[in-house]
């Protein structure tokens, strides 16, 4: 954030001000009793707006970098996901709990780490990445930053009132965008660092609508997020609850030793059914040559 710096002149008019202040009765009191829109002689201050709000509270969040999820994921299909475990941003990551079914999933900018409770070739983790082209992959993280940066400097963001969530206080902010909405440049989304900033206008281009609740602790932290993604091939409904500012471990892979590629793994098995073909193939050339009319028969 950018720091006001006073200039000479701005100091003179402060004091000449202050002298002013002071000679027209603390406050200027009219004769009336009244103070000219003053509360008990001092000017209210500027009540925050919601742009204000999620202004600081993404300035806040961005620096903790990493925070707990609870999230329920409802595509239009109508089946709902449940997902949890640590949210990650700058660089987006996604750590995914177990849920019993041997399924964890570590996600560290394009590259996703499954694990296996049956390890291939001695190693329990997969490793893919979906980056093919060299060109990082367009997404939306759903992560405390990824819905603070959307609704930077969105005029349509309404607060509609204070609630409790959790058993903790929080202001409750609301915002129907549209794609222009989305994609329109303000200000605001300065604080944001430059690649930061291109790369969410990019993964934001395939949305048509974002419906958006937000509520936002005494803290300043995002404490829940309801949104509605809408897009060509639908909507996606995402309940997301998050924890932990500044205090959640950070999303890491796991042990190089401990992982495979599954480019590799896919090139090797390509290799073996190469060899299998080409046995077959040869066998098949055998049984011909001594007229048994090959592995198809006559």
């Amino acid at each position: 954030m950018n720091t006001a710096v006073l200039t000479r002149a701005g100091i003179a008019a402060a004091g000449a001000a202050l002298l002013v202040g002071g000679l027209t009765a603390c406050g200027s009191d009219k004769a009336d009793g009244k103070t000219d829109g003053k509360a008990d002689g001092k000017t209210a201050a500027k009540a925050e707006t919601p742009a204000d709000a999620v202004k600081a509270s993404y300035v806040k969040t961005a620096a903790a970098k990493f925070a707990k999820y609870e999230m329920t994921i409802t595509p239009s299909s109508g089946k709902a996901e449940q997902l949890s475990g640590t949210k990650g941003w700058y660089p987006s990551s996604t750590g995914i709990d177990a849920k019993g079914d041997g399924a964890n999933q570590i996600m560290i900018g394009d590259v996703i780490y499954t694990h296996s409770d049956k390890p291939l070739e001695g190693k329990s983790w997969m490793k893919m990445n979906l980056n093919k082209d060299g060109k990082p992959r367009s997404r939306f993280n759903d992560d405390p930053a990824d819905y603070l940066a959307v609704l930077l400097g969105q005029q349509k963001l309404t607060l509609v009132g204070t609630e409790q969530i959790d058993g903790g206080e929080a202001k409750h902010f609301k915002g129907s965008l549209t794609n222009a909405d989305l994609l329109a440049a303000d200000e605001s989304t300065k604080v944001m660092e430059a690649a930061n900033r291109q790369y969410l206008h990019e993964a934001l281009k395939e949305y048509t609508t974002l419906d958006v609740d937000l509520w936002i602790g005494k803290d300043g932290y995002p404490v829940r997020v309801d949104s509605a993604q809408g897009t060509k091939d639908g909507t996606t409904k995402v309940s997301a609850k998050f924890s932990g500012y500044g205090t959640t471990a950070p999303v890491t892979a796991p042990p190089a030793d401990q992982v495979a590629d599954f480019d590799d793994v896919m090139k090797g098995i390509d290799d073996k059914l190469k060899g299998v073909d080409d046995t077959l193939k040869g066998a098949d050339q055998t049984l011909k040559d001594a007229g048994l009319g090959g592995l198809g028969g006559s």
